[in-house]
């Protein structure tokens, strides 16, 4: 039977809480960790798991919606403790996460470097090395839209580019659930695209918000905002 649980991981950024919701799908035998937070964050994402009854050895496989640290900055500590994990990630996304081709947020960044003001430079710099600090991890599956990450085919791919060109979202139509990743953000109770001004295809990530909000779905859950249940 399908099942999910919304995990949440809460850590200090600058002074101000802040609250990210990697989920945990449970789908026959398989347990599946979409996304793994910051790096560093193995031992916090690890104790909110097991608050949840979870027994880290036992999840399955990682699903990466997308190549920014965020979500797999404790991907390469995962793997390397818990061998036994197979990656999942959107065909276009995986040369960014295994390091074949430089990162696009990286890239973006470093752009950015060059037109800071004067006094923004060295937090400007800080970021950029984070970025470059975030180790690369093999991908053991590659998915398109339309594909399952799971062997009940319970669990679909959608694909969801615009806050990067490979980004993917989850579509659980049994619960009438999806899982957003990036492609939404639930700010004042609406889903909105996530960052706009970092987003790397605006358009694209418009209509990326379009098509999973017509979906025959009652709940969202967002990576950065929590659970948004739909009104119709």
């Amino acid at each position: 039977m399908l099942n999910i649980k919304v995990l949440n991981i809460e850590y200090q950024f600058n002074g101000i809480k802040e609250t990210i919701h990697p989920v945990i799908i449970f789908s026959g035998e398989e347990i599946i960790l979409i996304d793994c937070g910051y790096p560093d964050f193995l031992s916090i994402i690890e104790r909110e798991i097991q608050k949840n009854g979870v027994d880290c050895n036992a999840i399955s496989k990682i699903v990466i919606t997308h190549q920014d640290h965020d979500h797999m900055g404790s991907l390469a500590d995962f793997i390397g403790k818990y061998p036994k994990i197979r990656v999942i990630a959107g065909n276009y996304e995986t040369p960014y996460i295994t390091g074949d081709k430089k990162s696009l947020r990286l890239k973006q960044a470093e752009e950015f470097q060059k037109t800071l003001p004067v006094d923004q430079k060295e937090f400007g710099e800080q970021f950029c090395e984070i970025l470059r600090n975030v180790r690369p991890c093999n991908v053991d599956i590659k998915v398109n839209d339309g594909d399952f990450i799971d062997i009940n085919e319970e669990c679909e791919v959608i694909e969801t580019p615009g806050h990067t060109p490979g980004h993917i979202s989850l579509y659980l139509r049994k619960i009438k659930t999806i899982i957003t990743g990036d492609s939404a953000v639930l700010e004042n109770n609406k889903l909105v695209i996530a960052n706009p001004q970092f987003t790397l295809d605006l358009k694209q990530a418009e209509d990326s918000l379009e098509k999973i909000l017509s979906y025959d779905v009652n709940t969202f859950i967002c990576y950065h905002g929590g659970v948004y249940k739909s009104q119709s």
